[in-house]
């Protein structure tokens, strides 16, 4: 069987998500994974939750177990949680974190479709992710951010200064090399989301 499959099997069957396999220099094996998410229900607060020490050696146990059944080849295993720059990989990981902000790299260019400001070789942006829904009912994904400078904690802001327009752009799962939640540091947390609490190995 192959090593997906032998993770993802067992990551599933202890009712946790699997996010990502990562082979590494030295014989690595590092498995991450995620409490499973569940759409929100419509006008009900969803509480975060997050992987913690006592998941990681849950997993560890099983796959360790699993892993030698099937003669994977490794020398150390690794579980963790996503952390603060979790990947967002399919669907359902976009829908998860529609609101928050997110490190986007393109496959190729924007080119031709670039608009306004914003450079036609431009392949990596940082924005809101928001969910966009057409008139046939289709859902697509769109990424919406200012070209602000960022401004430095105890840095006084005019107040006539009048903000850079918002850019928005929308783009296909596909199109993406990768997508990441943008690792900011608050000490309120990610309102809303279901994003890791760091690595917990």
């Amino acid at each position: 069987m192959a090593l997906q499959d032998i993770v993802e099997q067992t990551v599933s069957g202890l009712g946790y998500d699997l996010v990502e396999i990562e082979r590494s220099a030295g014989g690595l094996l590092r498995i991450t994974i995620d409490l499973p998410w569940t759409q929100p229900t419509e006008g009900v607060v969803a509480e975060e939750q997050f992987v913690n020490v006592e998941d990681c050696e849950k997993v560890t146990r099983q796959l360790q177990f699993a892993l030698e059944v099937d003669a994977v080849d490794y020398k150390r295993l690794e579980v963790s949680s996503p952390g603060i720059d979790r990947p967002l990989r399919h669907a359902q990981d976009f829908e998860r974190f529609v609101g928050q902000v997110v490190d986007l790299t393109l496959k190729a260019p924007i080119g031709a479709a670039a608009t306004g400001s914003v450079n036609a070789n431009r392949k990596k942006f940082r924005g809101t992710l928001e969910r966009v829904v057409g008139a046939d009912g289709s859902v697509g994904w769109q990424i919406v951010w200012s070209d602000a400078p960022e401004i430095k904690p105890g840095q006084k802001v005019s107040k006539k200064r009048v903000p850079p327009p918002l850019q928005a752009m929308g783009f296909a799962l596909d199109e993406l090399r990768e997508a990441r939640l943008a690792p900011i540091v608050s000490f309120k947390g990610r309102s809303g989301s279901g994003a890791g609490a760091g690595d917990m190995a």
